[in-house]
């Protein structure tokens, strides 16, 4: 991916695949509070960052090369406040591979994970309304999703700020639950025909 996107306070740009990114998002990971949603609060190891995480985004973008994650950096001072993930949604395939998406690829998942220093600040809704605008008017995205846990009130807002609206709650099978998963997961869309810039 070659894109960069800028908003008033943020550039979003590409994870290179470098130690630089490597240490990041394994700072990032590393916080029980960040992650309590994800895994519980359990950190996430460096090795699984670095031959996993990171490698899963760079062939993201290889495959999809406008979608993906988005590094966040702050415009002002330079410092890594998070990411955001706008990734095609996978759907199989008629040979039951994971590809596309639905609607030829035109369905996709919005998501972000910033520091706590970041939280309350207004980057999250910021950074989402720019990949929002960014998918409907220059990728032709059909619909935007997101997805988090009943419970994450925090995540719950931001959506709503983006102009996503609630369509379901549903319930998955964890392989290790977190506290709330009980109360289940909740699903925000806006199809473009209701994207109003």
């Amino acid at each position: 991916m070659s894109t960069y996107l800028m908003t008033d306070r943020l550039v979003l740009r590409p994870f290179t695949g470098a130690a630089a990114d490597v240490d990041l998002l394994t700072e990032l990971n590393s916080d029980p509070a960040v992650m309590r949603y994800l895994t519980g609060g359990r950190p996430v190891p460096r090795e699984v960052v670095e031959r996993e995480v990171l490698p899963g985004y760079l062939d993201t973008y290889r495959r999809n090369p406008s979608f993906g994650h988005w590094a966040a950096i702050d415009r002002a001072g330079g410092e890594f406040l998070g990411w955001f993930e706008f990734r095609l949604d996978p759907a199989p395939g008629p040979d039951g591979r994971q590809e596309g998406g639905r609607d030829q690829g035109r369905d996709v998942e919005l998501g972000y994970r910033l520091r706590q220093a970041a939280w309350g600040r207004g980057y999250a809704t910021e950074g989402s309304l720019a990949l929002i605008r960014h998918g409907f008017t220059a990728l032709g995205v059909a619909r935007v999703h997101a997805v988090t846990m009943a419970v994450n009130r925090g995540s719950r807002r931001v959506m709503e700020k983006a102009g996503l609206r609630l369509v379901r709650t549903f319930h998955e099978d964890w392989d290790e639950p977190v506290e709330g998963a009980e109360h289940g997961e909740v699903e925000y869309a806006l199809e473009r025909a209701d994207w109003r810039p």
